[in-house]
């Protein structure tokens, strides 16, 4: 009992830290945007603004996923959903949740090699940052991975215990009940 409330404590931390690790991509893109707004104001050039702001971009996109998925406010349609019965929503449910997991996870296989190639190549971006590209492209394989395991976790929990940990106010709110 006490390793299953600690390996939930460690995924919910895990989802949250990446949630604010989103957070802080966002307010990097603001501050990027601020910098290379005032830097045109002065007639200076901040080389690469532009890709780093799609990078953090991209970053927060990923990051973020997980975190939305376990409070509850990524896009679901549930008209099908809420016409069933219980027992037919559970085996949906499952269904919905082994594909994404099946499709994440695979996903997750080729951002790592695609990470992985271009550190082994050194790739670097085509821009004037000259960035190689192994390092935002990790920050999307990390927010991929979190994102797999999240789908794994409320699947698993889904097929044990009957129920996703999909936080239920903000998912009824969503679908307008």
């Amino acid at each position: 009992m006490k390793l299953t409330r600690a390996l939930r404590f460690g995924l919910d931390g895990i989802y949250k830290t990446a949630g604010v690790l989103a957070a802080l991509c966002l307010i990097a893109i603001l501050g990027l945007i601020v910098v290379q707004m005032l830097a045109r104001w002065t007639g200076e050039v901040f080389p690469g603004a532009a890709e780093y702001a799609g990078y953090a971009m991209a970053a927060a996109s990923f990051l973020a996923f997980a975190n939305a998925l376990n409070k509850g406010i990524h896009i679901r349609v549930s008209i099908l959903h809420q016409m069933l019965g219980k027992t037919a929503q559970r085996i949906l449910e499952i269904w919905c949740f082994a594909i994404g997991s099946a499709t994440v996870w695979y996903f997750v296989y080729y951002a790592y090699r695609f990470v992985y190639w271009s550190w082994k190549f050194n790739d670097i971006s085509q821009g004037q940052d000259r960035t190689p590209l192994w390092i935002p492209q990790g920050f999307m394989f990390v927010g991929a991975v979190i994102l797999a395991i999240a789908l794994t976790d409320h699947l698993l929990q889904l097929i044990f215990t009957g129920k996703h940990r999909i936080a239920p106010e903000l998912e009824e709110a969503v679908a307008g009940e």
